[in-house]
C-alpha cells in the first residue's frame, strides 16, 4: 500500500545524503531497513511472532516476580517487566484487532489493562511521594524535615507539608500494594496469565491476517500515527511554545491535562507499532523525536499527578497557615514543570518552530 502523496519518507540513518524531515510529515513510512519478505509475507506471518516474543517477556516478568520473594527491588524490577509486556500485548491487540479474533483480542486486552493499572499504582505513589518531597527539599532550602531549630517560615511549612504528603501517600502506597498482591492471587490474574501463556504459542488470528503484510499491517499501523497527528494538532503547541508561561498556574492549564496524557498514550500506540514492523523490539526508538517526546510527556504526566496531589494535600481540614503556604508554593512549582514538559515536547516536535511571538492559531505537528 502506497502511502499519501502530502507526507514525506523519514531518513534512513544508513543512508550517506538522508533527506530532511518535515515536522508535519508522517514520522512512520515503511523502514527500508524492514527486511522484504516481512513485508511480502502475511500479515499473521509478521505479527505472531512480535505476539509470541512478548508474552514470553510477560511470563518470565511473572516467573521473576514469583521467585523475587520479600525482596523488593527485585519484585518491583519484575512487576515493572511485566506492565512493559502487557502494554505492548495490549497495544497491539489494539491497534492490529482487525486482523485478530475480535472478542478474544478485546478481552484480553481489558484484563492487561486491568493488571497493568493495577501493578503500576504503587510505583506512582512512591515515585510522586519522592518528587514531592525532593521539590519541598529544593524549594524550601533544608531537608524535609528540617533539622530542629529551622524556623524560616517555609522551612516549617514544608516540614509539615513534607510529613502530611508522606502520611496520604504511604497509605495510598500502602492500599495499592495489598490492592496488587491480592490481584496477583486472584482468579481473574490466574485467567489473564493462563490466556497469555496460551498466547506465547498460538495467536488466535482473523481471515484478514492472511492479506500481505504491506496491505493491512502498514495501513493499520499508518492509522495509529494518524491519531496520534490529530491529537497533537490539536493541543496549544502556539502557547507552549513559550517557557516560563504566566498561564502556567491558571484553570485553563490545568483543563487541557486530560488531552496532554492522551497524546501520551496514543505516542506509545505509534512507538508499539513501530516495533511490530521493524521487529527490534527493545532498541532506541526511531526516529529520535520520538523517544524525545515521550520523555517529555512522561515528565507532564509526572508534574500534573504531583500538582494534583499536592493541591488534594492543601484542601486537608484544618491544616496550619504555613502548611497551606508551602503546599501551594508545592503546587506552583509543579504546574510550572507542567508546562515546561509542554514547552520540550513542543520544541522536540517542531524543532523549527518560531518562539519570539506567539502565532495566532495553534501549530499543529
Amino acid at each position: 500500500m502506497q502511502r499519501p502523496e502530502n507526507t514525506a519518507a523519514r531518513p534512513t540513518p544508513a543512508a550517506p545524503t538522508p533527506a530532511p524531515q518535515a515536522p508535519a510529515a508522517h514520522a512512520l513510512a515503511p523502514d527500508p531497513r524492514t527486511p522484504a519478505v516481512a513485508l511480502d509475507a502475511s500479515a499473521g506471518e509478521v505479527l505472531a511472532p512480535y505476539l509470541h516474543a512478548r508474552a514470553g517477556d510477560f511470563l518470565r516478568g511473572l516467573r521473576r516476580h514469583q521467585e523475587a520473594g520479600s525482596d523488593g527491588r527485585s519484585a518491583e524490577e519484575a512487576a515493572r517487566a511485566l506492565r512493559s509486556a502487557a502494554r505492548r500485548v495490549s497495544a497491539t491487540l489494539y491497534t492490529f484487532r482487525p486482523l485478530l479474533d475480535a472478542a478474544w483480542a478485546d478481552q484480553v486486552r481489558g484484563e492487561l489493562g486491568w493488571l497493568s493499572a493495577t501493578l503500576a499504582a504503587e510505583h506512582s505513589c512512591a515515585a510522586r511521594l519522592t518528587r514531592l518531597l525532593d521539590a519541598l527539599h529544593r524549594l524550601s532550602g533544608t531537608r524535609v524535615p528540617p533539622p530542629r531549630g529551622d524556623t524560616g517560615t517555609l522551612a516549617v511549612g514544608a516540614a509539615r507539608a513534607g510529613a502530611l504528603l508522606d502520611r496520604q501517600l504511604t497509605l495510598t502506597r500502602t492500599r495499592a500494594h495489598s490492592a496488587a498482591l491480592q490481584a496477583l492471587g486472584s482468579a481473574r490474574f490466574h485467567a489473564v496469565a493462563d490466556a497469555v501463556a496460551l498466547l506465547a504459542g498460538e495467536v488466535p488470528l482473523g481471515a484478514a491476517a492472511s492479506a500481505r503484510a504491506a496491505e493491512v499491517l502498514v495501513p493499520a499501523a499508518l492509522d495509529a500515527e494518524d491519531r496520534l497527528q490529530r491529537a497533537v494538532a490539536a493541543l496549544p503547541l502556539a502557547r507552549a511554545a513559550h517557557p516560563y508561561n504566566a498561564e502556567a498556574l491558571g484553570q485553563e492549564s490545568e483543563g487541557q491535562d486530560g488531552p496532554w496524557h492522551q497524546v501520551r498514550l496514543l505516542l506509545r500506540l505509534h512507538r508499539y507499532a513501530r516495533e511490530v514492523l521493524d521487529h527490534r523490539p527493545g532498541e532506541p526508538e526511531r526516529p529520535e523525536r520520538t523517544a524525545a517526546a515521550g520523555v517529555a510527556l512522561d515528565r507532564h504526566r509526572d508534574a500534573a499527578g504531583a500538582a494534583s496531589a499536592a493541591a488534594a494535600a492543601a484542601r486537608t481540614p484544618k491544616i496550619a497557615p504555613a502548611t497551606a503556604y508551602a503546599l501551594g508554593v508545592l503546587h506552583a512549582d509543579q504546574r510550572h514543570e507542567v508546562e515546561a514538559a509542554r514547552f520540550t515536547f513542543q520544541r522536540v516536535w517542531q524543532p523549527g518552530a518560531v518562539t519570539t511571538a506567539p502565532a495566532a492559531t495553534p501549530a499543529a505537528s
